[in-house]
């Protein structure tokens, strides 16, 4: 298991839990970040926040806040 936080990128993985406070959990689930899902890290900002991933079809920008509590399976 790894963070989506932690990814390289470039990498893939598939999404196995989504930890932290309610309204975090509530907020990704929303945009699409799901159990299941498939996601790939295309850019990183220069400082590292945010994230850019492709999941569902679709790009989405995180905070590396929210990507800390992405836990997923690097494939």
């Amino acid at each position: 298991m790894k963070k989506l936080s932690e990814f390289d990128i470039g990498e893939k993985g598939v999404v196995r839990s989504v930890t932290g406070e309610p309204k975090i959990r509530r907020r990704l689930f929303d945009m699409g970040v799901t159990p299941g899902a498939e996601v790939y890290l295309k850019k990183r900002a220069p400082l590292g926040d945010p994230i850019q991933v492709t999941i569902r079809g679709y790009e989405l920008s995180l905070r590396k806040i929210e990507a800390e509590q992405v836990l997923t399976e690097v494939l």
